[in-house]
């Protein structure tokens, strides 16, 4: 056997030693996914892949910061790709992941986050949450900024008016690559 068939039979062995991809569905609200996901991410070795299918209107900002926050711990290399809709937190996934798939169908809606509570909390709680709530909010937006890497300006103009952007969108300006259907 020459070099190069030792070579070709070398990678060849070490792609079928590599895990395939966990492939896993993110779809409907952030309560709704959260907890699958994190188990799922969980069964992937450090250091592996996966890929995530999106259909999410976004939700909890602090599910999705817990499932991005175990991505990067655990190393993982992502592909995401939107099957109809990623928005609001969903979009902290999106973006953390190294490849980004949109069809020419693809919703996003990119908007500063929201405040929701049905809890009974007294003056001083609220007051103390609404400073946090402030802090929270620019810190994830620059975060989302950072996950992008690109298109600071248009990703940061998009957040602020509240902006519902298509997949060609997002291609156009470096954040995605287009899946044809």
């Amino acid at each position: 056997m020459d070099a190069r068939s030792e070579l070709r039979n070398s990678k060849a062995a070490k792609r079928k030693k590599r895990a395939p991809a966990a492939e896993i569905a993110v779809i409907g609200e952030v309560d709704d996914w959260e907890k699958d996901v994190v188990h799922a991410l969980l069964d992937v070795p450090a250091g592996g892949t996966c890929v995530f299918y999106i259909d999410s209107t976004g939700g909890s900002v602090y599910g999705a910061l817990a499932v991005l926050t175990l991505l990067r711990y655990r190393q993982l290399k992502a592909t995401a790709i939107v099957l109809g809709e990623c928005s609001s937190a969903a979009l902290l996934l999106f973006a953390a992941c190294q490849k980004r798939l949109v069809t020419a169908h693809s919703t996003l809606l990119f908007h500063k986050m929201r405040w929701q509570s049905d809890k009974r909390v007294d003056c001083g709680e609220a007051v103390r949450w609404a400073r946090h709530f402030e802090e929270l909010e620019h810190d994830i937006d620059d975060l989302q900024v950072r996950l992008f890497g690109a298109a600071e300006e248009k990703v940061r103009a998009w957040t602020v008016a509240g902006d519902f952007v298509t997949g060609p969108q997002l291609v156009a300006v470096g954040l995605a690559e287009l899946l044809p259907l």
